[in-house]
């Protein structure tokens, strides 16, 4: 598939409206602002998020698995990601903060130009659940923007820090036609005693038809040098799917409904 093609516009639309429909519901019972702000953290629980929410989640087409990484680009590490996935042929998304493609434009350009597909983790790591509409409008917004005007390509998903999600995040998001999207599965290789051992462990029992995959391509929040974990579990992630009959790429393949 074309890496700069975006989905469809009848994939557009299919948006996770209970999500906000719940946000909604909760400001017009008259509960307190924050109780309104943070309604939707409850999708940050993983069991709860994959049965209830599985479009949220990232279910997607049952032959295929989503590979996602979180927090670049960071020229220390990125460019090592880049390198095994050309040796497996294997393409995904990278949420990127706005603050660090702002400091490598060129590596983000030479994401995109190897197939891989960019998309909105916000401007910084400060959780969206602590910031009002405006700063996060402006934190989606300013990503966006940059990375369309690096790669020439306009990113369709978006993914808050952390996972936790807010009333303020959501409906952003829709206003800026963007996609939120978490995961069904995450390695914790941002944890200090992180291995490829560890990860793969942990990756195990996700690795599932449909599911989407968080793994890190930046210890810019995670322990010092933990993304060498996630680097060394790639060929063996890949070659799990490709025994179990899944095909390993990004969010755009992924039919996420």
């Amino acid at each position: 598939m074309d890496a700069h093609r975006r989905p469809s516009g009848r994939d557009r639309g299919r948006r996770p409206r209970s999500l906000v429909d719940v946000a909604l519901a909760t400001v017009a019972t008259g509960a307190g602002a924050w109780v309104v702000q943070a309604a939707p953290a409850v999708t940050t629980f993983g069991a709860a998020r994959n049965r209830l929410l599985p479009g949220f989640a990232g279910r997607g087409e049952a032959g295929h698995v989503a590979l996602t990484f979180d927090d670049g680009p960071d020229p220390a590490s990125t460019p090592a990601f880049l390198a095994v996935l050309d040796e497996l042929d294997v393409r995904a998304t990278f949420f990127v903060l706005g603050s660090r493609l702002a400091r490598a434009p060129e590596l983000g350009r030479t994401m995109v130009d190897a197939g891989h597909e960019l998309a909105v983790h916000g401007w910084d790591h400060r959780p969206m659940i602590l910031r009002g509409p405006v700063s996060t409008r402006r934190q989606l917004r300013d990503t966006r923007n940059l990375i369309t005007e690096v790669t020439g390509t306009t990113p369709y998903w978006t993914r808050p820090p952390n996972g936790i999600a807010s009333t303020s995040f959501l409906m952003a998001a829709r206003r800026l036609g963007l996609r939120p999207v978490l995961w069904t599965g995450w390695g914790k290789d941002w944890e200090a005693d992180a291995t490829p051992r560890t990860v793969l462990d942990t990756l195990a029992p996700q690795l599932r038809p449909g599911a989407t995959l968080l793994l890190h391509d930046s210890d810019c929040t995670s322990a010092p040098g933990a993304w060498r974990s996630a680097l060394g579990a790639l060929p063996e992630v890949y070659a799990r799917c490709a025994d179990a009959g899944l095909r390993l790429g990004p969010l755009r393949d992924h039919g996420v409904r």
